[in-house]
This record gives structure tokens, C-alpha cells and sequence, in this order.
């Protein structure tokens, strides 16, 4: 597989991005970057700290530092201020980032790569929606398009309430997105709730003694905290891990369903949300496949597959 990751770089991309690096049999041909759960400053050197822990080598291109019309708001509360949990022993980075911007990056690799590359997002869809406005062929050239982000029953993790964090904090981006590709695979953030790690399966993986091991506890401890002591989570949440481990292994999904979706971009109490027409109503071709559940043993034995490969 011909791999193409889009991220903001919180810890749960992190996570996402250790499962790709050790998956066999997948080519991880670039790592875009841009401001989402933390500003790209923060995003940059983030994705290359996670390299040169892994000692893995992959081109970084650093993208948008912004969304494309509303006010950024950070998700510092649950990432930690730096995005990696507040990660405290950072190495010395001998990895740099590559001069291209993203954007045109992305055009490039998807020319170079034509019809070959599966593209994911885990983070907002900025740099996505400003390559497919620069190219409209674009998506025609990607494989195949996986993204995390979205509601499927209104239940958010934001200010709108309806709305998920990703697709909320560039809902013009997300349209965009959503109007050019013919069909991606969506993690929404509903089946992130219904899929998480039982503690003492997210503890298990903390005692992982390797380098990926050390790695995947010390950024993760905090969150995990957040989501016990101030959500009252009963599981470790999974939300870019979902979605990288279904992309990797599709045949981790169990149940799915192909809809038409948009997101709204006017509601007064409902801006950013996931609209999905479950009946067909809008006679609208579907663009999305919904994943509905998933193999979440599957995804552990992943995890404990890439702490322990260091």
C-alpha cells in the first residue's frame, strides 16, 4: 500500500501514525501536516519527534496554518499544549521538513502515484479541500480516501454540539472535500464512543517495555487521565487509531453502510455538523461508507504488534 497520511498531530494521530510505520507492506510515501488540534508550529515538529523515536524516515510537508474561513480553536485541553501530551523527553530532531508546501505536494504525489495511493486524513480537511479547488482531478487520482471526522447521530465533541472536531473546525473545507470525492471511508466520531480500548486493555499496552512502548505511554498518560478523572470515559478513545487500523486492514470493519453526506455550514446551533441522508431523500448519490462497527480485538493485537516491533 501506497500511503499518503494528512495530520494535525495530536496524540491519538500519533498513535495512528506508529500503526502505519510498522504495518508490513506499507509505503508511507509522505506525511502532510496543518493546524488542528494544535497549531502547525507545534504539528511540524511533532510528526518528526515521532520519526526519530520510531527511527523511521518519511517526507514531511508542512500545509495550511489555518482554516479556510473561521477562527482556529485548539484542543490543548485533551492533547496537552504541545499536542503529544505534553511530552517531556523529546529527542534532538536530525529530521527536517521538506521545502514543498503541502498542498502542492499532495497534487504532486497523487500525479506520481496515480491511482495507487490510499489517502487519510486525521485531522481538519484544509489541505485536502485547497488541493482538490487548485485540481478538481484530484481525488480521481487517489485510490482510495479514508478519513476521520464527523457525527452520525448528532452526538459531537464540540461547542456545536452536534458537530466532531475535525469537520467542525473547517466545516467549508469538509464540504468542499465531501462534494469532490466519489466515496471515502468515515470513522465518525459516535463509533469512536462505541469502540474504545477497556482500561486494562489500554494498560496492557502501557507496559509494553520497547522504544515504541516507552513512547506510546508517555504521550498517552495524560489523556488517558482527562478521559477518566474529567469525562468519566469507561475506555480509552481511539479516534485516528480507528481509522488508520481500518484503512491498514479493512477487513477489521464488521458492519458499514454507504450514504450521502454534507455538513452544514449556516445552522445557528448547528454549524459544522455531519448531515447524512440515511434514507435517500435527497436523491443524492452516496459519498461515504459509513463504518458502523469493527473489530476492536483486531485493533489491539495492532497495537501491540507496533509497540512491541522496537
Amino acid at each position: 500500500m501506497k500511503l499518503l497520511i494528512d495530520t494535525d498531530a495530536g496524540v491519538d494521530d500519533a498513535q495512528a501514525i506508529m500503526l502505519a510505520l510498522c504495518e508490513p507492506g506499507v509505503d508511507v510515501v509522505g506525511i502532510t501536516t496543518l493546524t488542528g488540534n494544535v497549531h502547525i508550529r507545534q504539528v511540524n515538529p511533532n510528526v518528526l519527534t515521532i520519526l526519530e523515536v520510531m527511527n523511521r524516515d518519511a517526507p514531511v510537508y508542512a500545509g495550511c496554518d489555518r482554516p479556510l474561513v473561521q477562527p482556529w480553536e485548539d484542543a490543548a485541553e485533551v492533547h496537552g499544549r504541545d499536542g503529544l501530551g505534553d511530552y517531556r523527553d523529546r529527542p534532538k530532531l536530525t529530521r527536517t521538513l521538506q521545502s514543498e508546501h503541502a498542498v502542492p505536494a499532495l497534487l504532486r504525489l497523487s500525479r506520481e502515484y496515480a491511482g495507487e495511493l490510499t489517502l487519510i486524513a486525521l485531522g481538519p480537511l484544509t489541505n485536502i479541500a485547497m488541493a482538490i479547488r487548485l485540481d478538481p482531478d484530484f481525488p480521481a487520482r487517489i485510490a482510495h480516501f479514508a478519513f476521520m471526522g464527523g457525527t452520525i447521530a448528532a452526538q459531537g465533541n464540540t461547542p456545536v454540539v452536534t458537530a466532531e472536531y475535525n469537520i467542525w473546525t473547517d466545516p467549508e473545507a469538509a464540504v468542499i472535500t465531501l462534494d469532490a470525492f466519489p466515496q471515502a471511508t468515515m470513522l465518525s466520531w459516535e463509533t469512536t464512543l462505541a469502540h474504545g480500548f477497556a482500561w486494562d486493555q489500554f494498560n496492557q499496552l502501557c507496559e509494553i517495555d520497547t522504544v515504541n512502548g516507552r513512547f506510546f505511554r508517555a504521550i498517552s498518560q495524560a489523556t488517558a487521565e482527562r478521559l477518566q478523572n474529567s469525562y468519566a470515559r469507561p475506555a480509552y478513545l481511539l479516534p485516528d487509531p480507528l481509522a488508520m487500523a481500518v484503512t491498514l486492514r479493512p477487513q477489521l470493519i464488521q458492519q458499514s453502510a454507504k450514504h450521502h453526506a454534507t455538513v452544514e455550514l449556516h445552522g445557528a446551533l448547528t454549524r459544522g455538523q455531519t448531515v447524512i441522508d440515511y434514507t435517500g431523500i435527497s436523491g443524492k448519490a452516496t459519498n461515504v461508507n459509513i463504518v458502523q462497527a469493527l473489530d476492536t480485538a483486531g485493533v489491539h493485537a495492532m497495537f501491540v504488534d507496533a509497540l512491541s516491533a522496537s
